[in-house]
């Protein structure tokens, strides 16, 4: 996956700034609405499944979603931002009581080792 990540990056990007430029959907702008969403797919595909990564991924397509129903004045900044905040929360919730990994960065030998 982490060989074709650049290309699909460079492709989505392109189809972004086409739709953009064309007006398809009048107002949206399609490079930061794929771009994010793009970002969604891409961090638990190239990082790996573990806690973090399913919140980040999940929290950034949500975005996408939130970005977009708002850049077509479905919902307001109003209701964008506490729907991103809950959404949040109940990420955070979800991955707490599911057995995934911490992530590696995350993971200290020394203060796993008892030591200081």
């Amino acid at each position: 996956m982490k060989r074709i990540a650049i290309p699909i990056t460079i492709i989505v990007v392109g189809i972004g700034w086409l739709l953009t430029v064309h007006g398809v959907l009048p107002g949206v702008n399609w490079l930061w609405v794929l771009a994010l969403g793009l970002a969604g797919v891409l961090v638990p595909a190239l990082l790996g499944i573990d806690k973090a990564t399913m919140v980040i991924g999940p929290f950034l397509i949500l975005s996408t979603i939130m970005s977009l129903l708002r850049q077509t004045d479905r919902i307001s900044i109003d209701t964008e931002v506490p729907l991103l905040v809950i959404g949040l929360g109940v990420l955070l919730l979800v991955v707490q009581l599911t057995p995934l990994p911490h992530p590696k960065w995350l993971y200290d030998p020394i203060r796993a080792n008892g030591e200081s």
